[in-house]
């Protein structure tokens, strides 16, 4: 049995990738129960439908290795997927707590520095020394990108060869149902030709402001920008796209587990990034045959779109730059069939076997 450990199942990118991953791992003969803090969150009902769910019940990471170590002791899985720092340092005391030989896997779906930039130096020292002191204790240490595997192997004092490169696994998602389109279609409210979707949740790390000055930028006042997503910054987006007159052609659809019915009717797709650990999301673009437009940021976009080759890159940063690339992303032809060819370098099967090969099962 595997088990894959979460802070919970909210709607976020590493949540989506784990719930494909157990599918997958299903599909290949290998139970999987998931293990959170808290049973909550926009997937957990879509887990519970497929895998048990064990609830640890608890709000801080530090409270997780005495009840990790005796869910190890009850369950004995084979191996334990944990993802994300904190967690994953917790995951190692809640094993050496255990006593058990259960196989642990700490995975990392960010370049930390980068996400916890503005927490000052003093927290930063504190996860560098966590780091440091667990990650060697794991069996396997991996991070979905290459550019992320370097970062992580940086800060846990590993060479690179102990960290492994595992891309996120993306699933083809189905034709969306026409009541799915529908939806899609009335929110456009524009004809197709000029769609430009974002998805993505709406924090810093996103840079949906200058998403929204690139926008402003093109000399195309017919064109739509969708924004699917929710976060703390809504309030602050709205106002600046009022603020650059654009508030009219900005759509806030909010939050859908299934966005394929936005992917579907969309006619370029824009990551408009500082850092990712992949970019999930440009991997679903690519498998509706949706050109893209991402900034080339750490890390993840440029592995993906081959350094250009399946998508246009541009500077982190730089609107003027943006503007441009998704000008140019409008205009030119598009060969849908190379585009999901590359996404189906990403399947769920692909990635699942890469992921008990590492793990040995």
């Amino acid at each position: 049995m595997i088990s894959i450990l979460l802070p919970d199942l909210r709607g976020g990118g590493a949540e989506r990738v784990s719930v494909d991953l157990a599918r997958a791992f299903a599909a290949l003969g290998h139970p999987v129960e998931f293990v959170l803090m808290r049973a909550e969150g926009d997937f957990l009902s879509e887990a519970q439908r497929g895998f048990p769910v064990v609830d640890l019940d608890i709000r801080k990471t530090g409270q997780v290795p005495v009840p990790l170590a005796r869910y190890l002791r009850a369950r004995r899985p084979d191996a334990l997927i944990a993802n994300m720092w904190p967690l994953t340092s917790a995951a190692v005391a809640g094993r050496m707590l255990s006593m058990q030989r259960t196989r642990l896997l700490l995975v990392e779906h960010i370049t930390l520095s980068n996400q916890y930039a503005s927490w000052g130096w003093s927290h930063n020292m504190m996860m560098r020394a966590s780091l440091l002191t667990t990650y060697r204790l794991a069996d396997r240490v991996a991070a979905v990108s290459e550019g992320a595997a370097r970062h992580t192997a940086g800060l846990a004092g590993l060479g690179r060869e102990r960290v492994a490169v595992l891309h996120n696994p993306i699933p083809p998602r189905a034709v969306p149902l026409l009541q799915a389109t529908t939806l899609a279609e009335r929110l456009w409210n524009c004809p197709p030709g000029l769609r430009i979707l974002t998805v993505g949740s709406l924090k810093e790390q996103k840079n949906h402001p200058l998403l929204l000055r690139a926008f402003a930028a093109m000399p195309r006042p017919d064109a739509r920008l969708m924004i699917l997503g929710q976060g703390q910054n809504e309030t602050m987006l709205r106002g600046l796209a009022a603020e650059l007159g654009i508030a009219d052609r900005v759509i806030f659809a909010g939050f859908h587990a299934d966005p394929s019915a936005f992917y579907a009717t969309a006619n370029l797709f824009v990551l408009s990034s500082d850092h990712e650990g992949f970019g999930n999301v440009i991997v679903e673009a690519l498998s509706f045959g949706l050109p893209v437009v991402s900034t080339d940021c750490p890390s993840g976009p440029a592995e993906i779109l081959d350094n250009g080759s399946f998508g246009r890159l541009v500077p982190v940063g730089d609107a003027n730059a943006l503007a441009r690339a998704m000008e140019a992303a409008l205009d030119a032809p598009v060969d849908r069939d190379a585009l999901r060819r590359r996404a189906a370098d990403f399947a769920p099967g692909i990635a699942a076997r890469k992921y008990l090969d590492l793990m040995g099962l």
